[in-house]
């Protein structure tokens, strides 16, 4: 994923994101599964309503939708944070909480290199 900017607001780092290449539902299913691993008390929700999910694998049955946000605290980034994909158009917003010293400024470059990786890896994802 290629960061676009990241601003400061209410004590979060708001970031968006460009996909690599636009993807249909089915890949952001597969992404917010992957990624739900990565989360301590998972929510997901799905055009900004909260679905109950009792384990990850309920997520590829999801009816489609325009966007699916997965939030919790990051067991990885030690930090909540809030990932939306937004259907058919390749833009994925992050939220990170300003909670440590790693994330307690927009910085481009050094957030960019907190996240670039992790965010890559979840968009790879997207194509097993």
């Amino acid at each position: 994923m290629l960061l676009l900017h990241v601003e400061e607001k209410d004590h979060w780092l708001i970031s968006h994101w460009s996909l690599t290449y636009r993807v249909g539902w089915e890949q952001l299913l597969k992404a917010s599964v992957f990624a739900s691993t990565d989360y301590i008390q998972l929510e997901v929700l799905a055009d900004n309503d909260i679905i109950p999910i009792k384990n990850k694998d309920e997520i590829m049955d999801l009816e489609e939708k325009g966007s699916i946000c997965i939030r919790g605290l990051s067991k990885m980034l030690k930090v909540p944070v809030m990932m939306t994909f937004h259907n058919q158009t390749g833009v994925v917003v992050v939220s990170v909480a300003m909670a440590n010293d790693e994330f307690s400024k927009a910085d481009y470059e050094k957030f960019n290199k907190s996240m670039s990786q992790y965010l890559n890896s979840i968009e790879l994802s997207m194509y097993r």
